[in-house]
């Protein structure tokens, strides 16, 4: 079979550009976005105006435009969308950047409008939006001097009372190629603005009303970081609600200037709320969720523990942690701290802890994942009357994991998830019962042969007895299991 023909630039420039011309037209006529590019590569011959022009037209039709976009046109509008980005950013942003970065950011502006006129649960125009955004920030760097000065204003204007955050991603991508001078100016006009917006909030009777505040806050915050002015934006943060303060942020921010007793003391800060989770291992064991933050917190303190000579300090906070969470990327940190051949009693004493845990289910998904798969066996066999099937993504997964050097461990738990399956007759998960089933036939002569050495683990043969007598009238099961 002939090999297909890569597409690159030099095999592209073979064909000559008549075959070219005609690829190109043929496509133009069937694709609107891709024509709409071809002739701003042609208007861009005569110069970056003609550009402009076109440009100009589509972003004026578009902020007029107030009808529903339907959803089976919606992803030609998201071409067309993106065919207008691309254009400016390419091929007026090459020969004009002053010129396409304005053009991009009144494009950007537009995105209130659009959003209402489209449904984008699928985030692609918003796609379309994040690279304006980027290619908006890229060509800064290329303006001038005197441009670069009035870029700020030219954001605000366009930006500054728009609530989809637009305004802080775009001024992110922009101040990091703007001069010190220009972002003192900024700051200052912004903290004017935020004051004045305080104020008008606090007058507000309605309590459901969109501040900017917050967005100046950000971008003062943005500039202070750039400007490598710590103790402004440590100022700012102390301004924020405790709910919202990055403790840990300017933890890391402190511990990488060396002011670590600082450090310290942002890392132990309460902060109010926060998102909690569980683990599937943590649903079983019916523990309570717990701060997504909080490993990472007790990781930092342990740092900045270090960074202050204070090595036992951070050693005992690390193994609590361990202790209590029983995560193994603690456990690493723990003993990747530890003096030269310490680890392997350091170890033991984990290992050891982690099968006297009684919470299964977080210790086998431990073992599974450092990975010491004779342990997770061991544990399996220690609690063989306990495990629950209907924790099926982990047991599932442990099993399979081990049908290979410990037959009785994944025979163990095979036989949990069949019995959770029949005993609740789940006819839907009849087939993965079928396929354990199958596994345990296969595993059936190594088990066997371990099996007598456990108390209270049958055959296989008497599993599969006791099966047929307990669930024989379950009739669709056998029949797939024959």
């Amino acid at each position: 079979m002939a090999r297909k023909a890569s597409i690159t630039l030099e095999n592209l420039m073979e064909l000559g550009p008549e075959k070219l011309a005609q690829l190109v037209l043929g496509e133009a006529e069937r694709d609107a976005a891709f024509r709409k590019r071809v002739s701003t590569a042609l208007a861009a011959k005569k110069g970056p105006e003609s550009v402009a022009k076109i440009i100009d037209r589509r972003l004026a039709a578009l902020e007029k435009a107030r009808s529903f976009i339907d959803w089976d046109k919606a992803r030609a509008f998201r071409d067309d969308l993106a065919a207008t980005v691309a254009t400016t950013a390419d091929e007026l942003g090459t020969a004009a950047p002053v010129m396409a970065v304005d053009r991009l950011v009144r494009f950007i502006a537009t995105h209130e409008s659009v959003f209402e006129r489209v449904d984008d649960s699928s985030g692609r125009i918003q796609d379309v939006y994040d690279q304006a955004i980027a290619d908006a920030g890229a060509l800064t760097s290329n303006l001038p001097q005197d441009e670069k000065a009035l870029l700020p204003e030219k954001i605000m204007a366009a930006l500054g009372d728009t609530s989809h955050g637009y305004l802080v991603d775009a001024a992110r991508v922009v101040i990091e190629h703007l001069p010190a001078d220009v972002l003192r100016n900024w700051e200052a006009e912004l903290a004017r603005l935020q004051e004045d917006q305080e104020a008008e909030d606090r007058r507000s009777k309605d309590r459901y009303i969109f501040s900017s505040a917050r967005q100046y806050h950000d971008i003062r915050q943005i500039i202070a970081d750039n400007l490598g002015d710590l103790d402004g934006l440590i100022a700012l943060e102390e301004n924020k609600h405790p709910n919202l303060q990055d403790t840990i942020g300017i933890a890391e921010r402190l511990l990488e200037a060396g002011r670590h007793k600082e450090a310290l003391d942002w890392v132990r800060r309460d902060q109010p709320g926060g998102l909690k989770v569980m683990t599937v291992a943590d649903l079983a064991d019916g523990l309570k969720p717990r701060l997504v933050s909080s490993s990472r917190r007790t990781s930092l303190e342990a740092t900045i523990f270090d960074a202050l000579g204070q090595k036992s300090q951070a050693l005992s906070l690390r193994w609590s942690a361990f202790e209590t969470t029983l995560d193994a990327d603690m456990l690493r940190e723990y003993v990747n701290a530890l003096p030269d051949f310490e680890e392997f009693d350091a170890l033991d004493r984990a290992f050891g802890h982690v099968l006297s845990s009684d919470r299964i289910y977080s210790a086998l998904a431990f073992f599974m994942e450092w990975p010491r798969l004779d342990l997770a066996a061991k544990k399996v066999l220690a609690h063989r009357g306990e495990w629950d099937g209907g924790q099926y993504d982990l047991l599932r997964s442990a099993a399979d994991h081990l049908l290979q050097d410990h037959a009785l461990a994944a025979t163990i738990l095979y036989r949990a998830l069949i019995d959770d399956i029949l005993d609740r007759a789940r006819s839907k998960a009849y087939p993965h019962a079928v396929r354990y089933l199958k596994k345990l036939d296969a595993l059936a002569a190594a088990s066997d042969t371990d099996a007598t050495c456990v108390e209270g683990v049958v055959t296989h043969a008497d599993y599969r007895a006791g099966l047929q007598k307990k669930h024989g009238r379950k009739m669709s099961f056998w029949a797939r299991v024959n």
